[in-house]
């Protein structure tokens, strides 16, 4: 197998590229949530991004962003939403993920673009980890049942509930993490324990993995409503998984 360290960045532009995207979707997600390629064609010609991550001809990650505003919540300022990042399972937890945000980074500061968004599900740890850890994300809003209940196996028929993450690509939390040396934890945080092990306990006891859900859901908001953003994951070894919020006003770095 090609080293992960001869993979190639780039823009996709052409239909038979984005054909691509939609098989390499099916292989992560299977069929009930496929963007089809049309979707593709208007991210890249209204700009947004379609960035691939080649092994010699083969495809073997892409992610996809459109180009959003939020208005006053945003003053007016153009952002992108993150609408999905797909890597084969053979090409994971090698680096290429990451390379594909970094890759949407630069060329969102290229155009003049400081901030990035995605929607993640909050009892999904791996995301949680990278998200926070290996990028600098923040998040201040949850989207409860965000896509509603679907067939895919992913959701297991739970409300698909959803952190906005925030990557303000500027901002001197972000250029911390980039370098290396995130900033500590303030004194005053809260933390959000998460179940470890939310697979095993959605296939072993449905209703136990919704209320912790719900626990989970009602908790953000509840700190979210009280200017608190996400800006941290832990995990320790054993049972122990945390989301680390602290007050906005009193970590300004995390934003601007």
């Amino acid at each position: 197998m090609m080293n992960a360290e001869k993979i190639v960045i780039r823009r996709c532009t052409t239909l038979e590229e984005f054909e691509r995207c939609v098989e390499l979707q099916r292989a992560t997600w299977q069929e009930s949530i496929i963007v089809p390629s049309a979707m593709f064609v208007v991210a890249e010609e209204t700009g947004g991004q379609v960035i691939g991550a080649f092994a010699d001809d083969q495809l073997v990650g892409f992610l996809m962003s459109l180009v959003g505003t939020h208005g006053e919540a945003r003053d007016n300022n153009l952002f992108l939403h993150s609408h999905m990042t797909a890597v084969l399972p053979a090409w994971r937890n090698r680096g290429v993920g990451r390379r594909l945000k970094l890759a949407q980074r630069d060329d969102a500061l290229r155009r003049g673009i400081g901030l990035i968004e995605w929607t993640f599900d909050p009892l999904e740890l791996g995301n949680a980890h990278f998200n926070f850890r290996r990028l600098g994300a923040i998040a201040r809003r949850v989207i409860p049942n965000c896509y509603g209940i679907t067939e895919s196996p992913l959701h297991a028929g739970m409300p698909t509930d959803r952190l906005v993450a925030e990557w303000h690509l500027t901002s001197v939390r972000v250029d911390g993490v980039m370098a290396g040396t995130p900033s500590g934890t303030p004194a005053n945080a809260v933390r959000i324990a998460v179940p470890p092990n939310i697979g095993e306990l959605r296939r072993q006891d449905r209703a136990a993995a919704t209320r912790q859900q719900s626990r989970i859901r009602r908790e953000f908001k509840h700190w979210f409503a009280r200017g608190f953003a996400a800006i941290d994951f832990e995990r320790a070894a054993g049972d122990s998984a945390h989301y680390v919020l602290a007050p906005l006003p009193q970590s300004r770095e995390i934003v601007d």
